[in-house]
């Protein structure tokens, strides 16, 4: 079971600001997150008030933390890079698969115009809930991450902040043409950061660093049956 969100006041002693700040001096401007947007959303985005209370002394570690279910929070550079690789307008609708604690639908949330965030656990969808609660621009939706949410398409741009072992058909289908997906793919064994864009003539997809990142359910590849 997921702790309540850190409440303030209830951590005393903590510098989490110099702690945000370290993890934008070393995890985020050494390894090419560039866009100063999303930087500066980085360093003002309270990381510790979107997961469970015991892990918010370690909110800025470079490593993915434990949640409900085997699931583990993306790294904060993966996140970053993917962000970066998305070039998101302050206009732009975008669909986030994988909200989680609701970290980097909160760091959306001062990027673009308006955030579908989907979220398939109930425990981590009512922890995001509750901390984006205070956010409008940002609409929760409880279901399977790899279906997405075709009631608000189009989509300006999808971020699928996790790794997955591929980015299925339902997913394209809601991106605007011009529209990108930014994903951690799968491949052989390493997960590989990946843009594509939605044309008229189809979706096209070029890989841009290996990545640590956290696994997604819901986006096995089917296997054949084998004798």
């Amino acid at each position: 079971m997921i702790a309540e969100p850190v409440q303030t006041g209830t951590l005393t002693g903590i510098d989490f600001a110099a702690m945000r700040q370290a993890m934008v001096d070393s995890q985020l401007r050494p390894n090419a997150v560039s866009d100063p947007r999303v930087v500066a959303a980085m360093g003002q985005v309270a990381r510790e008030a979107f997961l469970p209370q015991a892990l918010a002394p370690v909110a800025y570690a470079d490593v993915k933390l434990p949640l409900a279910d085997a699931r583990t929070t993306n790294l904060p550079v993966a996140t970053g890079r993917l962000l970066t690789q998305a070039a998101l307008n302050s206009s732009d609708r975008v669909l986030l698969i994988g909200a989680a604690g609701g970290y980097t639908a909160a760091v959306l949330d001062g990027l673009v115009g308006a955030v579908v965030a989907v979220e398939c656990d109930p425990t981590l969808a009512t922890l995001a809930r509750a901390a984006l609660a205070a956010m409008p621009k940002v609409t929760l939706i409880e279901g399977p991450l790899e279906a997405g949410y075709p009631a608000g398409a189009p989509y300006d741009a999808i971020v699928v902040d996790g790794a997955i072992e591929h980015v299925p058909q339902a997913l394209i289908d809601q991106l605007a043409v011009g529209g990108r997906l930014v994903a951690g793919v799968i491949d052989r064994g390493v997960c590989r950061l990946s843009l594509g864009t939605r044309s008229t003539g189809g979706f096209g997809v070029a890989d841009f660093a290996d990545f640590d990142a956290a696994h997604l359910p819901g986006f096995a590849v089917a296997t054949g049956f084998v004798f």
